[in-house]
């Protein structure tokens, strides 16, 4: 049975054929266009509460119901302002990046929250989609037991989920992995929860990892590579965008240099065997 390439790979494909001059640009736009919304409609279909609800909505819905808030225009602009001023939150509280006080701001911070359940409607950007990539490289490669570590509100896992494999949330926030358990609870679906801060990761226990967006955030990433490499069992594989832009309105990104977090994968035998080239600039690693 042929089998369909990942999304980056098949996008990647197709401009070759306006390379080679057999498509124009224009109809490498609209086919572009088509691939990504399949995409966008099975995290839409996984994350929305209610068949046919608009994402927008019902995340937003969703987040007034747990906080107990009634004023959802305000609740939706608390969301689409949440980057706001998240600068100075951080200075505030982390005047020296080290655990405590990083802990400190994910497990306090508001808008760390509402970002998250911004970002996931996909109204700014859609690289949460990267988790629909990771779910049909899961499923290629027979994984099953997935751990989505930095998993925040729970979204990635709920798509996992939803698609039969089984699922384990690691944070360092009581209060996301909190909002997170809510979210599984009221759509009846399975998922262990670890927080980060009270145990450690299970050995060999995982088909697959995901750290999408979390190693820019970490005080100590080669302990988190070393920490993922022993969860994996042999064969498994870590997917996960490993880089990122400086940005001074991230102060958040606390790491810039990601040599010496490649170096000790290639240390744990960690070994490349997929990247994003188009799209988000994931990459994968096969255990060896």
């Amino acid at each position: 049975m042929t089998v369909a390439p990942l999304l980056p790979d098949y996008l990647r494909m197709l401009w070759k054929s306006v390379e080679s001059g057999r498509m124009t640009a224009d109809e490498f736009s609209a086919q572009e266009t088509r691939a990504v919304q399949r995409c966008r409609r099975e995290w839409e279909e996984a994350l929305r509460f209610r068949d046919g609800e608009p994402l927008e909505d019902s995340l937003i819905t969703e987040l007034g119901a747990y906080l107990d808030l009634d004023d959802l225009a305000d609740l939706r602009a608390r969301c689409m302002r949440s980057s706001d001023g998240i600068d100075a939150e951080w200075h505030e509280k982390v005047p020296v990046a080290d655990t405590e006080s990083i802990e400190s701001f994910y497990e306090t911070s508001e808008r760390v929250l509402y970002e998250l359940v911004w970002w996931h409607t996909l109204h700014d950007d859609a690289s949460p989609l990267a988790y629909v990539v990771a779910l049909h490289f899961a499923q290629r490669h027979v994984c099953r037991d997935v751990l989505d570590f930095g998993a925040g509100i729970g979204s990635g896992g709920l798509l996992f989920a939803r698609a039969g494999l089984h699922v384990t949330l690691a944070d360092i926030s009581s209060r996301l992995l909190q909002f997170s358990a809510w979210r599984f609870a009221r759509r009846a679906l399975h998922a262990r929860f670890l927080d980060l801060k009270l145990e450690g990761l299970p050995l060999e226990a995982f088909d697959l990892i995901t750290a999408m967006d979390v190693f820019e955030h970490l005080i100590d990433p080669i302990q988190a590579a070393d920490r993922l490499a022993d969860a994996l069992r042999p064969g498994a594989f870590l997917f996960g965008r490993f880089n990122a832009e400086p940005d001074d309105e991230r102060p958040e990104h606390i790491v810039r240099d990601f040599g010496p977090v490649f170096e000790r994968m290639a240390l744990r035998r960690l070994r490349p065997v997929w990247e994003d080239q188009w799209l988000w600039g994931h990459q994968a690693f096969q255990k060896q």
